[in-house]
């Protein structure tokens, strides 16, 4: 039997590959949808860096990547457009286009598929590392035969780079912090990444015979190493575990290396469990603070029980629930357990009243086929009521809507919204500008019954212009919600220079909300942040920023991170009824 702790739902939630904005595979197969302007653009753009790391023709590099922008920007779909069309559009030429009929029909086109073919994967991963672009690359492949980050970093430490023509000391000690970077996050798994590995667990302990625990249970945005706890005969379980990768033992533990990933496994007698399990979840600061508890009412904590420590008597405890009541505090939720003060609140029995997923009324942040997105507004609608939400607010990007065309998409919400029971709201993504202005006009601001501000370009300013940027949009009083606040894109962008100290002080100023966003392969902000927005009276948007369908069951890692922010439904603004949040943003 699993050990159970003081969570309502220990199970993963889902092992299914989910892909956010930012993070699309590159399509090598006949597509099972209808190809869209993001899926052309990426293949083009794709070849674009390509041919930079072959060193062709900077006139070709620039006709792919001119063309890669214009599909980008344009406002109807290319896909069904014939050769004679698509070259009617600036910068489309004949060869371009026939590879794009050739990309609608089969979702990439061969002479991307011959070049990649040409270019081992090692070397077009190392355009992951920053300072490396295509052009630099192609000088590192075919100077110094580098193909490997390993090939990377053996040259920067023998200090080979500087001797290229073109690169420099500086060069060099950039490539050298984009090394370090990149390993860094190489090394920690997206929560998609752990779901698949823990779905290798459940196929070998299909008979659910072990509890998760570690920083995944926590909630954290990535994981280093997942943890498991596990009630049962540990010789059975540690060679069922064997059969899927090779296995370590260590007294009561086993550590599994798993699709990559390191699995560490503890074993319990089924009436131990409660501890087992507390110490295998909570954070060392945590586990130092509870340990102090203990030691004032007498007792030592172990992972078999709490040791008294007079007589050496063992207590033994099935369940953290009463571990906790035993040392008189009410339990902690595992997403708490990181010393921010919880064991203090938990002795007094204060704790917050945590958000929880039952909670969520609706979905503040998604995009359709109207930009970016891979999903009509009736599949938004349908999606919506799948779920049992009062409202989704389309948040399409206004780079990619025109300003005239809003109208058209209002009208089509309104046809919509007659036909389902999850109202549709107009909303949109809108671009904070390099220069601080806002990528609509007020007049159609004003419009919207939902404005989200985000940042999508210049993440390369300094820490003073970029925050200068959003606190400028918060003050626009059509701006609700700054989305994704620091622009990370777990394990290929860190957060850009942004003072979010500033920018939590001018938001409550302001009254302005953040955004939680949701997709795991942002999760932004972090959950200290969050911690910090609440305690200043910020509200927090949370909001999947969906572009297919499956995407709106991100929303549970979005309620993972205001959970571990000790958001209360308060807190979070997408917890108010449909007219609670009109009300609000008007």
């Amino acid at each position: 039997m699993p050990c159970r702790g003081g969570y309502p739902d220990d199970a993963p939630g889902g092992h299914q590959r989910l892909y956010g904005f930012g993070d699309e595979p590159v399509i090598m197969g006949t597509p099972e949808r209808q190809v869209t302007n993001r899926d052309v653009t990426e293949q083009l753009a794709f070849m674009a860096r390509l041919l930079g790391i072959a060193g062709e023709d900077q006139y070709r590099i620039a006709a792919y990547e001119r063309a890669a922008r214009q599909i980008d920007h344009l406002s109807f779909p290319v896909a069904g457009l014939d050769e004679e069309e698509l070259t009617r559009i600036p910068g489309i030429g004949e060869r371009i286009a026939r590879q794009i009929r050739e990309i609608a029909a089969t979702g990439t086109f061969g002479e991307l598929i011959d070049l990649q073919s040409a270019i081992p994967g090692s070397v077009v991963e190392l355009l992951g590392v920053s300072g490396v672009g295509p052009k630099t690359l192609h000088v590192l492949y075919k100077k110094l035969g580098i193909r490997t980050l390993d090939d990377l970093e053996q040259a920067v430490k023998g200090h080979r780079l500087r001797v290229l023509s073109g690169f420099g000391a500086k060069k060099e000690e950039t490539i050298k912090r984009g090394i370090e970077q990149f390993r860094k996050r190489s090394n920690r798994m997206t929560r998609p990444q752990a779901d698949a590995v823990l779905a290798g667990v459940a196929a070998i302990l299909p008979d659910g015979r072990y509890t998760i625990a570690g920083s995944y249970r926590r909630g954290s945005s990535t994981v280093g190493r997942l943890a498991i706890v596990v009630a049962g005969d540990r010789n059975a379980v540690a060679e069922t575990l064997s059969t899927g990768g090779a296995v370590t033992r260590e007294n009561d533990a086993v550590s599994v290396s798993l699709g990559g990933a390191g699995v560490d496994v503890r074993f319990a007698e089924p009436g131990r469990c409660g501890t087992a399990l507390l110490s295998a979840t909570g954070s060392a600061g945590f586990l130092e603070r509870l340990g102090q508890v203990a030691a004032e009412q007498g007792y030592r904590i172990t992972p078999d029980g709490l040791v008294e420590r007079a007589s050496g008597q063992l207590q033994e405890f099935a369940t953290e629930e009463e571990v906790f009541s035993f040392l008189g505090m009410e339990t902690v939720p595992p997403e708490l357990r990181e010393d921010r003060g919880e064991i203090e609140l938990a002795l007094r029995h204060a704790l917050p009243d945590l958000v929880d997923l039952s909670d969520v009324r609706g979905d503040l942040h998604a995009h359709t086929t109207w930009s970016d997105g891979r999903q009509s507004l009736e599949d938004v609608a349908e999606a919506g009521e799948r779920r049992g939400y009062e409202y989704i607010v389309i948040t399409d990007h206004s780079s990619k809507v025109r300003a005239e065309a809003l109208a058209k998409q209002q009208a089509e919400i309104e046809r919509i919204n007659r036909r389902h029971d999850c109202r549709l709201l107009s909303g949109s993504e809108v671009d904070i500008r390099s220069d601080g202005t806002l990528g609509y006009e007020n007049r159609v601001l004003a419009d919207l019954d939902l404005v989200i501000a985000s940042v999508h370009s210049g993440f390369s300013q300094d820490r003073d212009v970029l925050t200068r940027r959003i606190l400028t949009a918060m003050e626009n009083k059509h701006v609700d919600i700054i989305g994704h606040p620091t622009g990370r894109l777990l394990g290929q962008r860190p957060a850009y220079a942004v003072d979010l100290e500033r920018v939590i002080a001018h938001a409550a100023t302001t009254g302005t909300a953040l955004e939680i966003n949701a997709s795991p392969h942002r999760l932004d902000l972090e959950d200290i942040y969050i911690w910090h927005a609440k305690k200043e009276g910020v509200k927090l948007a949370a909001g999947t920023d969906a572009h297919r369908n499956g995407e709106f069951a991100n929303m549970r890692y979005g309620i993972l991170m205001a959970r571990r922010g000790w958001c209360t439904p308060d807190d979070i603004l997408n917890t108010l009824s449909l007219s609670a949040l009109l009300e609000w943003t008007s």
